[in-house]
């Protein structure tokens, strides 16, 4: 103990005080202090602590989740390292976020100085007992990690320590891609503990199976378990974009960021099954989450804000210009600020901003001459900048240019990695419409409406199915597609086929979870009725 280096950082003198009294009486004399993000990186800078107590609430400059982050990317927090994470805070949101960074314990403020220095005792007891065990896991020995901890489950007098040997154990058998033996493992395991850890590694192993069908019952057991809720989604949502399935992965990964909103790498996939999935506001969203809970932290870059404005205007390519009036304004406010700050820097980027913004606003002749002026033709080095080139050039008509930079943008993706899979499908699934659709969905919704007012059904079905394939889930592209099909039923005498049966279905459901008013439910039963749309159909 008298070897061991701690730092505690928090911003409460008080709290520094209670755990260097309780650390002295254990014998922990080296000891620093630090009340903000800015003096615990240099303190570790200069000394390689082996204990590390980090309070969330660090305001001056960054939260202590961040700050956590941060020390792990620059190597100054390790496995070797003991962490002991701090917070006033009890929301679930905050506990998953703190889980995912895992601390070796958590305490809830305010501490308690006997308590506190009980919880120290028991960690570096822990760690003395398991401390060969754990060498191993560090250094990925995974085989003589299980080893060694078959003989130290041997050992009675270990009998206290045995569940954080279990876990070990279980996680060195994933790690050796040993899932049929996980899976008898952790069934095992769930007669003698009721830790969420052990039902959670059960199913990663049934799925690493893939036996989804067989785990579908556990599935939703802990989907009821407060202790395994996120943990069960976050998993799922693995499973399926391993299997390519991104339409459930998305729905996954919603509920995983809405549990856990801080991790910045899975608000990004959020983003990009989002955008794949032609979800404009999902995308929106996601996109501030990112640089909302990036800001001040190691991800930060006005690269990130970019992306923000992006995919706002996605989003407005979907709206009417009553309902993307005050995206505008937050566009242009976004845009100044990147300028104030940046400068030159962002020149070329918000240049295709401002090409896409009018060209949104139906100023195209002043947008074609602001690209042929100041945008390059030639990929850049970043993927996103080359992907808004890419609908800047198409939106203005220029479809041969944004076909060759889409397959530039193809040949910078890099690796099988989930992010680098998702982005290929979505390059894919670009070339093809873009090629096929050569409007936005607003275009080609008001191409509709004029279509549909000279009772030229037709062209308005053909536009209407192109818009609704850039923007399904969209309420009010369902309700045209509804008014259409059954004016092509009533005036025309039209007998539907059974994709456009289905397609009228699919858009009763869409409206009916958007808009639950008695008004909407009784067209809704209407169009349904011309139709011929049973709810079984519906529900399907």
């Amino acid at each position: 103990m008298s070897e061991l280096t701690a730092l505690i950082i928090d911003e409460d003198p008080l709290v520094h005080e209670l755990i260097k009294s309780a650390m002295f009486e254990i014998g922990i004399t080296k000891l620093a202090t630090a009340q903000n993000a800015y003096y615990a990186v240099r303190r570790c800078e200069q000394t390689r602590f082996d204990i590390v107590l980090i309070s969330f609430n660090v305001q001056s400059d960054k939260d202590g989740f961040h700050l956590l982050e941060e020390l792990k990317f620059k190597g100054h927090v390790t496995k070797g390292t003991t962490v002991i994470f701090l917070s006033a805070e009890t929301a679930p949101e905050l506990v998953h976020c703190v889980v995912e960074m895992q601390p070796n314990d958590f305490w809830v403020k305010p501490l308690d100085r006997s308590r506190v220095e009980n919880r120290l005792r028991h960690i570096f007891e822990v760690r003395n007992k398991l401390h060969r065990l754990y060498y191993c896991v560090d250094t990925e020995n995974y085989s003589s990690a299980i080893y060694l901890a078959d003989e130290l489950l041997k050992r009675n007098e270990l009998a206290h320590y045995f569940p954080n040997i279990k876990r070990i154990k279980g996680e060195c058998l994933f790690k050796l891609f040993e899932y049929e033996e996980a899976q008898n493992y952790y069934q095992e395991l769930q007669h003698e503990y009721k830790y969420g850890w052990v039902s959670i590694g059960l199913l990663r192993a049934m799925l690493a199976q893939n036996k989804l069908e067989e785990a579908e019952p556990k599935i939703t057991e802990l989907k009821e378990r407060e202790d395994t809720r996120f943990l069960v989604y976050d998993v799922l949502a693995q499973y399926y974009i391993e299997h390519e399935d991104y339409k459930n992965a998305y729905e996954e990964i919603k509920t995983a960021t809405q549990l856990a909103p801080r991790n910045i790498e899975r608000n990004r996939k959020s983003c990009d099954l989002a955008r794949l999935n032609h979800d404009r506001m999902g995308q929106y969203m996601a996109a501030q989450n990112v640089a909302r809970y990036a800001r001040n932290s190691i991800h930060d870059s006005p690269e990130l804000r970019l992306n923000v404005l992006r995919t706002a205007l996605d989003l407005a390519t979907t709206l009417s210009d009553v309902e993307a009036r005050s995206l505008f304004v937050k566009i242009e406010r976004m845009m100044r600020e990147l300028e104030m700050e940046f400068g030159r820097q962002l020149a070329e980027p918000l240049t295709v901003i401002k090409v896409r913004l009018l060209c949104v606003r139906q100023n195209k002749k002043e947008a074609d001459k602001l690209l042929k002026e100041s945008v390059s033709k030639e990929a850049t080095g970043s993927i996103d900048e080359n992907l808004e080139k890419v609908k800047a050039f198409h939106e203005l008509g220029h479809r041969e240019e944004s076909l060759k930079l889409l397959e530039e943008v193809k040949k910078q993706i890099g690796g099988d990695t989930w992010s680098g899979r998702v982005v290929t499908e979505y390059v894919e699934q670009e070339q093809i419409e873009r090629k096929e659709i050569h409007f936005t969905a607003k275009e080609l919704g008001e191409m509709a409406k004029v279509h549909f007012k000279e009772k030229r059904f037709k062209p308005a079905y053909a536009n209407l199915t192109q818009a609704f394939k850039l923007s399904p889930n969209n309420p009010q592209l369902a309700m045209s597609l509804l008014r259409l099909l059954t004016a092509m039923v009533e005036r025309e005498k039209e007998t539907l086929d059974e994709q456009q049966v289905a397609l009228a279905a699919e858009c009763v459901a869409i409206v009916a979870a958007n808009d639950p008013e008695a008004d909407t439910k009784n067209k809704l039963s209407h169009f349904s009725k011309v139709l011929k749309i049973d709810q079984a159909e519906v529900n399907s």
